[in-house]
């Protein structure tokens, strides 16, 4: 691939955000770092006035999904791109090693029913014709904008301000989806299955083991064959500063993952806050949105504050602990410059994923990572046909911007 094409069309790439000076000792942003800590402290405020613990929690948690997102650069987008192109593996491996840490986790304590006296709930949602385009359109969109929901979320923390531009193509494509839910939940789909519900959690996690370990031996004997020999991960900075190797972002987002189970009794999801946001909005300038289907019963939602919705707070939380671990590697420097080709880009891009995302049950976090670690054959799907989405934005987006592989 040509990958400095990539970097001059002006595209949010998550994966070049630290690479680009990697190891480069620079001065800890001062007033940024007041800035980010004094957001991060409001969000706290705002959650605890609220009176909902587990909002407060949420945003703690969202704190640490954004600093290690940030200092691992961990996108999918990314890793799915490598893959496909250059057939380098490292992200992949780190995306499965994320998985596996949680299905460790996860699946006996799905099986047990709770934990804490909380009852828990698995991400398990039947798989059909609207979910798997959904999740063929996300793939696409992700391409197309150059980072998934979390990748959107910590790169706008980082000071990326293209990523405003893809929110905001989010947000729309979510709420635009919503009116249009009728029908496609109308559409064939297999009945919803969970391998823990169905076969335990010791079997269901060695199918996933199994899967996911023919899935990366595949993805390594392939780059054996291009390169020779497999990536090697270099440590080039610290714990508090970074960047870190893409195993520390695994093994940190991965406690994410069992913590949000465990304090907010669901898995990990992102995106239908961005549809709510856009309810919300549609619903302050008079759209009746509380009478679409896909609504019912969740009017009050709409209503009520923002800072109630755990989802919504937890990523704003993503946000904040994106900008504070900027701050502290002396990186957050925003920049307002982008060509109108990587505007419409960024802005279809989170249009498609946010369309997508509705019909897919959510997107690489709460579909495919929420779903394969409820031990959900949805999840499995999302993988399929978001690849395969996948690949066919790269090709698109290159035609676009001129480049070719």
């Amino acid at each position: 691939m040509q990958f400095d094409l990539w970097k001059e069309q002006g595209l949010p790439d998550t994966a070049l955000m630290l690479q680009k000076t990697p190891g480069t000792n620079l001065p800890v942003q001062r007033p940024v770092l007041v800035a980010s800590l004094a957001l991060a402290l409001l969000l706290v405020l705002a959650t605890w006035r609220e009176g909902s613990t587990r909002s407060t929690e949420a945003v703690l948690l969202g704190l640490l999904a954004g600093a290690s997102l940030y200092h691992a650069s961990f996108g999918f987008t990314w890793a799915w791109r490598q893959v496909a192109v250059e057939a380098r593996s490292d992200g992949l491996r780190a995306q499965f090693l994320l998985i596996l840490l949680t299905c460790a986790v996860s699946f006996p304590l799905l099986e047990s029913g709770g934990v804490f006296g909380r009852t828990l709930h698995g991400a398990v949602a039947p798989f059909g014709v609207s979910a798997a385009l959904g999740a063929f359109l996300f793939g696409v969109g992700m391409q197309f904008s150059g980072s998934c929901a979390s990748g959107t979320l910590f790169t706008a923390g980082g000071g990326n301000t293209r990523m405003i531009a893809t929110l905001a193509g989010f947000v729309l494509g979510s709420i635009v989806a919503t009116a249009h839910m009728s029908f496609w939940w109308s559409l064939p789909a297999f009945r919803a299955y969970s391998l823990v519900d169905e076969f335990g959690a010791i079997p269901a996690f060695a199918f996933t083991a199994l899967a996911l370990g023919a899935i990366a031996i595949l993805a390594m004997r392939r780059e054996l064959r291009r390169y020779g020999h497999l990536e090697e991960a270099v440590w080039t900075g610290g714990l508090l500063r970074g960047p870190w190797p893409k195993t520390w972002g695994a093994i940190a987002l991965a406690v994410v993952s069992i913590l949000t189970l465990v304090t907010l009794t669901h898995p990990w999801g992102i995106t239908s806050a961005f549809a709510l946001w856009g309810a919300k909005i549609a619903h302050g300038v008079g759209v009746p949105v509380e009478t679409w289907p896909y609504w019912s019963g969740q009017a009050h939602r709409i209503e009520a504050s923002v800072f109630a919705d755990t989802t919504s707070v937890m990523n704003f939380g993503i946000v904040a602990g994106a900008f504070l671990a900027a701050s502290i590697a002396g990186r957050f420097a925003p920049t307002f410059q982008i060509s109108g080709r990587a505007l419409l880009l960024s802005i279809g891009g989170g249009l498609l994923m946010g369309y997508g995302a509705r019909l897919a049950y959510g997107c690489n976090i709460g579909a495919y990572l929420g779903g394969v670690i409820s031990g959900s054959l949805h999840g499995w799907g999302w993988l399929v046909f978001g690849f395969a989405g996948s690949v066919a934005g790269i090709r698109i987006r290159s035609k676009i911007a001129g480049g070719t592989f």
